[in-house]
């Protein structure tokens, strides 16, 4: 059975600030990598997940609200390189900036 996907209104105007579509998202949730996860987020447990979209490294937020069969697109940015590790799965630790 197929999820939706649901775009929150914070994920779709940071999403157009940064030049970032709906297929990036699609394709980033497609064959990106899970970096981290959030079980006790609130109402759902979250998670970002890391792909590239031309050239440049991406961070979807996602929610999964599993009972509604919907993947909530909380937000949507290129992570800053001095805050991650160069392969952008890790943040730095605050030594390592």
């Amino acid at each position: 059975m197929a999820v939706r996907l649901v775009f929150r209104i914070h994920a779709v105007q940071r999403m157009s600030e940064r030049g970032i579509t709906v297929r990036d998202v699609r394709e980033i949730l497609y064959s990106g990598e899970t970096i981290e996860g959030y079980p006790d987020d609130t109402p759902y447990a979250s998670r970002p997940v890391l792909g590239w979209c031309s050239g440049r490294p991406l961070h979807v937020v996602v929610a999964e609200n599993v009972e509604a069969q919907e993947t909530i697109v909380i937000t949507v940015y290129e992570p800053h390189p001095t805050l991650w590790e160069p392969d952008f799965r890790q943040r730095r630790r605050p030594w390592n900036a």
